[in-house]
């Protein structure tokens, strides 16, 4: 089964119905569905198309590949290429004729081992524009690669049609994975996998959420144990500044100034390239309070992958325990009551912002909101400042949201209470909403907005 990507599956099927030559450049993280997003759509679609995976070897070995596999789909002897080039110009030459779609997958391996690959493209792009139907999409995993093909100074600047940066999904769409769990499991699974589709797939529905963690990512030789040193190793070089930098994030810290003083980062220059590095790979987010946007110092960082942040929260600091205890055991001592009473409720913060943008985006709030995250304040009572982490800024002004993932429903005394440290702290509201797992014993009333777990997952 294929889940999701309706957006970006509904832009390559109009790229494909267009007139004339196309191109597309399609990037991500690894494991975050390109692949399985560009076959899906070309199942899709009846016109003829040519998808080639790129390899980590010569241009000419691929040029070799490549051309068995025109002869394949194209029914005729294999043809004789002598380089990328030639072989680019004979497809898009084909393409006048008829409509074509060719696929270039990890383009950077290719790329790596065709000199000046970036401008024979464009050479040929340009020749045809004006003759070809060719459809070309160019897709790849390291994404300061695929970047650089947009910018001014690279030969295919202003050749590209449209672009895809892949996202990982949100938890909506991850939940389609798994959806004979209940939605209470289902924010447990999301809080550790995320929106990796890779991840989701992995996810048995005969077995517990426990059970699954364990045989996924906490135990010896788990599925995914070497999944995210493996992923950072594949982009980034100094790797232990890097492990410095997320468990320094993972205990909570996420002011610039505590990363440095909590990590043993040489120097302020190298965190600022490791953190910018570790955004550009959307493993780390930076968000600023929304009522004081350019003031950097009041900007956070957090671990934006759940995943990463379950395995430096849990696992990186206690992998030797964990090579030389029962499964068991070590999940009960070391994950399960943390896991339950504050990392979960902390994820699910997000999810109930993820679900506010869904409906957002498609205009179903009472007020479409402009601006939604966290609002800073100054406690004058407690001589304290702190944030309220889910706010939303619309024409009418502030709401506030509280997310309570408790066993216990949301008392009328627990609303009171949370609405009156909101005026409290000056933070001037029109609404103030609430989501719980458990339900409610109070009154939606007319400054309120009531919503259960259930209402995130219809």
């Amino acid at each position: 089964m294929f889940y999701g990507r309706e957006t970006e599956r509904k832009k390559l099927c109009t790229m494909f119905r267009s007139d004339g030559q196309m191109i597309s450049l399609i990037y991500g993280r690894r494991r975050i569905g390109k692949s399985e997003l560009i076959k899906q759509v070309l199942k899709e679609t009846d016109i003829k198309s040519i998808y080639y995976e790129c390899k980590q070897t010569t241009e000419q070995n691929n040029v070799e590949s490549l051309a068995e596999l025109i002869g394949e789909i194209f029914d005729f002897t294999k043809p004789a290429f002598e380089n990328m080039e030639v072989l680019l110009r004979f497809l898009f030459k084909k393409s006048e004729k008829e409509p074509m779609i060719f696929v270039l997958d990890e383009y950077p391996y290719l790329r790596e081992n065709s000199k000046g690959l970036d401008s024979v493209l464009q050479s040929v792009i340009d020749h045809y524009k004006d003759t070809s139907n060719m459809k070309l999409i160019v897709c790849g995993s390291y994404v300061d690669t695929m970047k650089a093909l947009l910018e001014k100074q690279n030969p295919l600047y202003g050749r590209i049609d449209l672009t895809i940066n892949l996202k990982p999904m949100d938890y909506y769409e991850s939940a389609m994975f798994y959806s004979g769990f209940s939605e209470e499991d289902k924010v447990r699974l999301y809080s550790v996998f995320g929106g990796i589709p890779y991840y989701n797939r992995l996810i048995d529905v005969k077995k517990s959420v426990r059970e699954n963690i364990i045989e996924l990512i906490a135990s010896s030789g788990a599925r995914l144990d070497n999944e995210v040193s493996m992923y950072l190793n594949s982009e980034i070089s100094k790797i232990t500044n890097v492990n410095e930098v997320f468990e320094a994030l993972a205990k909570g810290f996420s002011r610039y100034k505590d990363i440095l003083d909590q990590s043993n980062v040489s120097s302020g220059p190298a965190l600022v390239d490791i953190l910018d590095k570790l955004m550009r790979m959307d493993v780390v987010a930076k968000e600023a309070p929304i009522n004081d946007e350019n003031n950097r110092k009041k900007s956070g960082y957090f671990i934006s992958d759940n995943l990463s942040l379950f395995y430096y929260k849990y696992i990186f600091r206690n992998m030797s325990r964990m090579n030389i205890m029962d499964q068991d055991i070590f999940y009960d001592r070391y994950i399960a009551d943390d896991f339950e009473t504050k990392y979960i409720p902390k994820c699910f913060e997000r999810i109930c912002k993820q679900y506010l943008i869904r409906k957002n985006r498609k205009g179903l709030m009472d007020e479409i909101f402009e601006k939604i995250g966290k609002y800073y304040y100054d406690d004058p009572v407690k001589k304290r400042n702190g944030e309220f982490d889910i706010v939303t800024l619309d024409e009418r002004g502030y709401i506030f949201y509280e997310a309570k993932f408790r066993k216990e429903p949301i008392t009328e005394s627990i609303v009171q209470n949370e609405i009156r440290q909101v005026k409290q702290t000056g933070l001037e509201c029109y609404r103030y909403g609430f989501f719980s797992r458990s339900g409610f014993t109070c009154e939606e009333g007319t400054n309120r907005i009531l919503i259960e777990l259930r209402e995130l997952y219809k």
